[in-house]
This record gives structure tokens, sequence and C-alpha cells, in this order.
């Protein structure tokens, strides 16, 4: 029987982001018994995906200091999780956003940030997120005055949400039974914060930094750091470990997932899982055991075209 907990009730849609659940894969954890795999699931948040927590983080930080006033529009780059993140914020709080991202990304990221109200910019498809980051910068130096710059790429409040959220919440689940931790190298905000965190912890904890093992890459939302912007928040020297997966890894695993865990995930998901699965073997080879969290970025749907609805009204 599962046990059921009381429903909290909330007086924002902003409540809900944060505390989010941990699994167990089973399934996939039976090639390497003795170490635990868990998947932290990011995409329970509201807007879907991990980076709910350091949007509100730079939000509230911004009105707070006046930086984001009414006068205001946000502005900032994404490749599509972040800007759905900050034009849900925008519509709960009822401040503008406008989002610059590549135009070849998803059709369903666009279409959820515009169903919020959000106006959209796109840079070539041929840059990516280096391409928007670009973009942002010219539009800012020119109109000033207009735009708020979030700038999730050197906003220190992006990784200090997960240090105090993400890290602590994995340190409250797990204690000393977690032995390391696994996330991917996009903004590098989640791998740098709660790194951070589980670094003060009493018990060694060997945290690890997935990043696409190729500069042309399909793992989206994942930087290869050696051919990209770097981003500010980026420090090499936090993860005790740098381990690149290829595309064709982190797309066979978010494939098993879905088929053996029942979990629907994007890309980055499957690389984060094929990097704990990678660990896991390495301490049975060790005849060690272990406790191995991964992030869940976001979920698959995402990835895929909404269904269209007309609406007709008959008087």
């Amino acid at each position: 029987m599962v046990k059921l907990r009381r429903s909290r009730r909330m007086s924002s849609v902003l409540e809900a982001i944060g505390n989010t659940p941990s699994i167990r894969l089973d399934r996939i954890g039976r090639e390497v018994p003795g170490v635990e795999l868990y998947l932290k699931l990011e995409f329970a948040n509201p807007g879907g995906s991990v980076k709910d927590r350091p949007a509100l983080s730079m939000v509230q930080q911004a009105l707070a200091t006046g930086a984001l006033s009414d006068d205001k529009v946000l502005i900032d780059a994404t490749s599509g999780n972040t800007g759905v993140a900050y034009s849900l914020i925008g519509a709960a709080l009822g401040f503008r956003v406008e989002l610059v991202m590549p135009a070849n990304v998803t059709r369903a990221r666009k279409d959820i940030t515009q169903a919020f109200g959000t106006k959209l910019t796109y840079s070539s498809p041929m840059e990516g997120s280096d391409g928007a980051i670009v973009l942002v910068r010219r539009l800012v130096e020119q109109h000033p005055d207009r735009y708020f710059y979030c700038d999730q790429y050197s906003n220190p409040y992006n990784p200090l949400a997960h240090y105090r959220g993400t890290g602590q919440e994995i340190l409250d689940a797990f204690g000393d039974r977690i032995t390391h931790f696994v996330a991917g190298l996009g903004t590098s905000g989640t791998a740098m914060g709660t790194t951070r965190r589980l670094h003060e912890h009493t018990r060694k904890i060997h945290c690890v930094a997935v990043e696409p093992a190729e500069a042309l890459h399909g793992l989206e939302g994942l930087k290869h750091m050696a051919s990209s912007i770097q981003p500010a928040i980026y420090d090499s020297n936090v993860p005790d470990e740098i381990m690149p997966v290829t595309t064709e890894e982190g797309w066979e695993m978010t494939d098993r997932l879905g088929a053996e865990e029942g979990l629907h995930v994007g890309h980055s998901t499957g690389a984060n899982v094929y990097g704990a699965l990678k660990l896991a073997r390495q301490l049975q080879r060790e005849k060690k055991e272990g406790c191995i969290v991964a992030i869940a970025c976001d979920r698959g749907d995402r990835y895929f075209a909404p269904m269209k609805w007309e609406r007709r009204y008959t008087w």
C-alpha cells in the first residue's frame, strides 16, 4: 500500500517549486546489484523542469533590489526550460518577459512560453545557445532602459538556488547513504550549486558533472564547455569529475528510462542516468556498494509538438 500524505494548500503556483521527489531506478539498477540508483524528478516542478528553481531565485532577488520593476521587461537567452520558468513566474507575478532562443528549439517550448504571454526573439539556429547569448546582449545594449537582463549564465542566484534547495533536499532525503551525485552541464547552475552543498557534508560525496562528448551534439540543454562560451558561474574545479557522454549514449538511455522505468524524460536526463550507471558499474567492479543520485532535468513531452486546438463559438 502507498502511504498518502495530506495535500498541501498553496496561495500561489510558485509555492509548488522545489521539494521534488526522488525515485529508485529498480529495473535499470538490476544490472548493478549492491548499488542504489535514484533519480530526483525535477520535472515535478510546476514549469516542468529543474530551471524553475534558479528562475524563481533570480527573479526574487531582482524584485527585492528593484532591478526588476513594472517598467522593465525581463529578458534572457535560453534554450527553452528556463524560458518556460520565467514565463510561468512572470504570469504569476505580473511582469513582462521576452526571451531570445535559437530558432530551432522545439515547437513545444516555443508554444508553452507563448501561452504565458511571453514575446520570443529568435537567434540563428546554427549558433546554438551561444548565438542567443550574443543576441540578447546586443538587445540589452541597444535598449538599456527597457530591459532587466537576468543573465542566467552569470547570475550567482542561479547556483545559489541549488545550494539552498536541491542540495539540501538530497541530504534531507539520503543523509549519509549517498555516495555519488550526477548532474549535467548547461548553465552549470545545478551542478555547481548542488555540488558545493554536498561537499559540505560530513561524508565524502563524489560529484560528477556530465557534458556532451562532442562540440556538435544532440543533448539539448547541455554544453560542451571547451567549444562554448563558458558561463561565468561555471568552475571546472568544483566537480570531482567531468564525464563526457555521447549523444547516442544519452538518447539510448532516454529510451530505456521510458521503456523500463515508465519515465518519459528529455535527453539530458538520459545522459545523467548513463553517467550514473557507468559509475555504478565501476563501483561493482571494485566490489563496493553505493548510492547514486542523478538529476532528471525535464519531461520528454516538451521535445514534441503539442496538439493544436481550434476554438469555435456558436451564438
